[in-house]
């Protein structure tokens, strides 16, 4: 049986398919001793698939976690600047497994553990749209004008975002809290809303993907996913 060359690294564990693409294209996989750098490849079982000169492991028993990324902490399995990451707060898991999506260093909350190339594509692929929510800290008074144009959609890097739900949960004199829903990923996206309506982002979390939620997991612990979540996130 054939599959894509990033699906198999993917099912290896070794990255999400869109991360083994990046790995692909910049000449770190070899296929049969042959470094390879077209995507859209196929491998059978019989292919000799390395990895930085490591040959791939066999795919082992697939794992599925949330943890509650700290402020600080960079989403990647490792960092050439030596900054920390979510890794480093999960040694004891008993297999290699990597993050599902980002958060960037400075914004904190629920995040996904994986080594299943299919269930980190369901989350990820721009076109399944799982709605993921945000608590948003942002300074300033957010009006009724600027929660429409949240809800309705911005425009942030040359082309509009797609409605969003936002409700406003606090409005103190010089800041308020908004819970936000979005069905995107794009690049620092929350950050550029609040400022294309002249307000600044100072805290932001994420508090929910579909339906699982943060609740009561601290700030850099983590928990396995049960079966039914799993499920849920894959088909939600």
């Amino acid at each position: 049986m054939q599959v894509r060359l990033n699906k198999a690294i993917a099912h290896a564990g070794i990255a999400s398919r869109r991360a083994a693409d990046g790995l692909i294209a910049s000449g770190k996989v070899s296929v049969n001793g042959q470094v390879v750098r077209t995507l859209g490849m196929e491998v059978g079982e019989n292919d000799l698939v390395e990895v930085d000169g490591k040959p791939l492991p066999r795919p082992g028993k697939k794992l599925y976690y949330a943890i509650n990324k700290p402020e600080g902490f960079i989403t990647t399995a490792s960092d050439e600047k030596g900054r920390p990451t979510v890794m480093d707060l999960v040694g004891d898991i008993d297999g290699r497994v990597y993050p599902v999506g980002r958060l960037d260093a400075a914004t904190k909350g629920l995040l996904f553990l994986t080594n299943d190339g299919d269930f980190a594509y369901a989350l990820t692929h721009p076109g399944n749209g799982k709605k993921k929510t945000y608590k948003v800290r942002a300074l300033g008074h957010m009006s009724d004008e600027k929660l429409r144009k949240l809800r309705k959609g911005v425009e942030i890097d040359g082309r509009m975002t797609a409605p969003s739900e936002a409700v406003l949960k606090r409005q103190a004199r010089d800041a308020c809290t908004v819970e936000l829903v979005i069905g995107e990923g794009r690049n620092r996206q929350i950050r550029k809303m609040f400022e294309s309506i002249d307000m600044k982002v100072v805290e932001l979390e994420r508090i929910a993907v579909e339906d699982i939620r943060l609740g009561a997991l601290k700030p850099g612990h983590y928990r396995k996913l049960r079966r039914e979540e799993v499920d849920s996130l894959i088909n939600g």
